[in-house]
């Protein structure tokens, strides 16, 4: 993996990480008010991130190191938030109040992860075999 990439990639995923871990903690533990900001929030869905932050962070340490496990934890994630997702839209059908910002925000989430478990695989999994 070139220099630039192999240090780019995890402060990004660090930072995506950091802001998760910050958002869905000030959610779960209603810290700085954010929780009233957030309106109709979906808990099982703010749970989901909190365990994908983790992930994420452990995965940014992993292109670091360029550890084959990066891959692994990425999409672990990449699984937690489609079932997450899926929960959401059983959870909505069924009459459940949501914030329509979470549809989107879910779809990016899913869609960036999902992108980090591509590269990661790429880059240093498929490299290593």
């Amino acid at each position: 993996m070139k220099k630039y990439i192999q240090f780019l990639l995890p402060i990004i995923l660090a930072g995506f990480g950091l802001l998760t871990l910050f958002l869905s903690t000030s959610v779960i533990f209603d810290l700085f008010g954010i929780r009233a900001k957030e309106g109709n929030y979906v808990l099982f869905v703010v749970w989901s991130n909190f365990i994908s932050s983790i992930l994420y962070l452990f995965a940014a340490y992993g292109f670091i190191k360029s550890k084959k496990w990066t891959t692994t934890l990425l999409g672990i994630s990449t699984l937690i938030l489609v079932a997450a997702f899926i929960g959401l839209k059983i959870y909505i059908r069924s009459g459940g109040g949501y914030e329509i910002k979470t549809i989107g925000a879910m779809i990016f989430r899913i869609s960036v992860t999902f992108v980090f478990a591509i590269i990661a695989y790429f880059a240093i999994t498929k490299k290593k075999v």
